[in-house]
């Protein structure tokens, strides 16, 4: 079995006095993690949001009703909790009223479950977000060189808990997952009535993975108008879908200001909703594959590791660009992405001129397991 980096971390709130709370989308492994700690004890409740009449029972509960319920439960784990309507004030109510359960929550929306958690646990919950197996617990499992070998398959197939440990399925598990993702939550969600309209972006947004993005410009493609394409765009991202990167502006004065790109958190995900499972040797799009990998898998191992940093990429009106920034503590970092190692790339003066404090590296296929570490 796969351990997840998060498994310790949610080991050691459990018994402190506040609710836990795990966000990620569907399929990520997060009723698996948690199934993983407490294989062996008989006295937790498991719930799931999904169901009617578990969605029934919570709609005019009383603390009194809930012991009942609990009995002498000990854990009390609430999966897909989004799906309970006003799910914050019931897990208030049982934080605050059955201070001796440990209750865990989990979520595969952002917006749908955060939203509605948030005030009414402040500063009773620990909040965690989970994703698609990271490279790092790749590594740990079977080794740095295994692992290494498997990245063109990883490009083009991605780290979903089922695509990793079900070699073979990996296309017709994708395309289920992608149904899941949109038809089971986000058209759910938000009684979206053009189902059709929001493939069509995200079909748009995976051909235009690593690349500027301009909101009408998605909207002439999918027959949307721009607010629509925002507003579809912040909902996928909430629903751990994708995720924006903005452009880094400080000094120069041709540097674009409000630019973004988009990419996947799964590289799986994004391959099937263009249907091109092809091996990375025949495609055309593998610098757009490395890049959306590498970043993804940044951004796992920071919030992982509780890293807290500003990232941007960098591009000036004169077609200039630096694939990706970080700030930290007071550091800037730019690092541009090559699969191929003996491709050459000469860092943009103008860069190194305005920000002569910065470092810069170049990741490629020989060197990219120090960025992911």
């Amino acid at each position: 079995m796969i351990e997840r980096i998060l498994k310790k971390a949610v080991q050691s709130k459990i018994g402190k006095g506040k609710a836990i709370i795990l966000m990620g989308a569907r399929q990520v492994g997060k009723t698996t993690l948690l199934r993983s700690l407490f294989s062996n004890m008989d006295d937790v409740l498991w719930m799931n949001g999904d169901e009617t009449d578990v969605q029934a029972l919570f709609e005019h509960i009383s603390s009194t009703r809930l012991k009942a319920i609990f009995g002498n439960k000990k854990i009390v784990v609430i999966d897909e909790a989004q799906r309970i309507p006003d799910i914050g004030l019931r897990l208030k109510l049982i934080t605050d009223q059955i201070p001796n359960v440990q209750l865990i929550a989990t979520g595969s929306s952002s917006f749908d479950l955060a939203n509605k958690v948030n005030e009414p646990l402040t500063g009773r919950k620990w909040e965690y977000k989970m994703y698609p197996i990271a490279f790092s617990e790749m590594l740990t499992h079977h080794g740095l060189l295994d692992e290494k070998r498997m990245i063109p398959h990883r490009l083009v197939y991605g780290y979903y808990p089922d695509v990793v440990n079900n070699p073979g399925n990996e296309k017709e598990i994708l395309k289920q997952l992608s149904d899941s993702y949109l038809y089971k939550d986000i058209l759910m969600w938000e009684q979206i009535k053009k189902p059709d309209k929001l493939l069509s972006l995200l079909q748009a947004l995976a051909f235009q993975v690593g690349s500027q993005v301009s909101y009408n410009e998605l909207g002439q493609l999918c027959g949307l108008d721009s607010k629509t394409v925002e507003k579809y765009i912040i909902l996928l991202e909430q629903s751990y879908v994708i995720f924006r990167l903005g452009s880094f502006s400080r000094n120069l004065r041709n540097e674009l200001k409000s630019s973004r790109k988009i990419y996947f958190y799964d590289n799986g995900m994004r391959n099937a909703l263009i249907a091109n499972f092809s091996i990375i040797e025949t495609r055309t799009d593998i610098g757009a594959l490395w890049e959306n990998f590498l970043i993804s898998e940044r951004m796992k191992m920071l919030d992982y590791s509780s890293v807290w940093c500003k990232q941007w990429f960098w591009r000036t009106k004169d077609q200039k660009e630096i694939d990706y920034i970080e700030e930290g503590d007071g550091k800037l970092k730019a690092f541009e992405f090559k699969w191929n190692p003996d491709a050459k790339f000469k860092t943009p003066r103008q860069f190194l001129d305005n920000y002569p404090d910065s470092s810069f590296e170049i990741i490629h296929r020989d060197n990219f397991e120090s960025f992911l570490m």
